[in-house]
């Protein structure tokens, strides 16, 4: 085994890590592809349930995530938050009651809320029915 006769301390080899990790190949971008609803796997998040159609990175190296929600009457998917990427809710189906920097607003069917990076925001089913939407979320929380 060839060795070069240097040695590296344990803190010069952990400054290494960030350029490794920086150097690792990326996961392959998001690749074009049509999504059947019906084979979309449910996934239950608190009371609503969840359809993940796609996430990952396009092939410029923007963060994109898209799922389809459904939530009972009366029900939210979670209390109100905020964090650092954006987001695009598409309305399909019902009246949800989205809550933006404290001020609320009624949506139905084809209806759009867009919350922005780091605004505090909530949605609740405000109907007597369950309400289905897309999310839509733009950009990584790092």
């Amino acid at each position: 085994m060839y060795t070069s006769g240097v040695t590296y301390s344990r803190r010069e080899l952990a400054l290494l890590v960030p350029a490794l990790a920086a150097a690792a190949p990326a996961s392959a971008p998001l690749a074009s592809h049509a999504y059947r609803f019906e084979d979309l796997p449910v996934r239950l998040s608190g009371p609503a349930s969840q359809r993940r159609v796609l996430e990952g990175e396009t092939r410029t190296g923007f963060a994109l995530e898209l799922h389809e929600s459904e939530i009972p009457a009366g029900e939210a998917p979670h209390p109100p938050h905020r964090h650092v990427h954006d987001e695009v809710v598409l309305i399909l189906e019902g009246t949800v009651e989205v809550t933006i920097a404290g001020s609320a607003a009624r949506l139905g069917p084809g209806s759009v809320a867009f919350f922005a990076s780091n605004d505090e925001h909530g949605l609740r089913n405000a109907g007597a029915t369950p309400a289905r939407y897309f999310v839509v979320a733009l950009g990584r929380d790092s």
